[in-house]
């Protein structure tokens, strides 16, 4: 009786991060970087509504709101809330850029969340992704995956439980 040990390829030997272990590390993610992000808007919106004089009108006298505005402190109203909304965005974009891409591509090779219910991202061959894939890996998700959440939905009927934005970066999420 002869025995012998076959090398199993890599991929057979994998376990695939499914939907719901993924959402969960999502969802840790949104609290870990979501929190500071809410509470950095408030301060940059308190930046540009305290140089307003318009917002510093209304906030002394309560029987300002009922006068109406005059065109210059209705611009630098809107001037305040535009300006800050758009630094906001690009605050936020950036942040959010650095953690998940920052994080996939490192040697954790995944998020706190995925860290923590123990995943990571490899490419198709197991090896550890670059920092540009997992740029695009991420804006992918951001922007594709989110439409009718069916770039998430996808994970559960693919073979290696890859979403949409997966599939497009040649990434697999695993357990470890």
């Amino acid at each position: 009786m002869e025995t012998t040990l076959e090398k199993q390829p890599y991929e057979s030997t994998r376990e695939y991060g499914g939907f719901w272990i993924r959402f969960a590390a999502y969802l840790i993610d949104s609290i870990i970087v979501g929190i500071p992000l809410f509470i950095l808007t408030i301060v940059i919106f308190m930046i540009f509504f305290g140089a307003s004089d318009a917002f510093n009108m209304m906030m002394s006298d309560p029987a300002y709101l009922e006068s109406e505005m005059t065109d210059a402190e209705a611009m630098a109203l809107m001037g305040s809330y535009l300006g800050a909304t758009g630094v906001t965005i690009i605050v936020n974009l950036v942040i959010a850029l650095a953690y998940f891409a920052g994080l996939h591509a490192s040697k954790w090779q995944g998020t706190v969340g995925k860290k923590l219910l123990g995943l990571k991202v490899t490419d198709l061959n197991g090896n550890r992704i670059s920092f540009w894939r997992a740029l695009g890996r991420y804006l992918a998700m951001a922007i594709l995956s989110g439409i009718l959440l069916i770039g998430f939905i996808i994970a559960a009927f693919t073979e290696k439980k890859q979403a949409l934005h997966d599939l497009i970066g040649g990434t697999v999420v695993v357990k470890k």
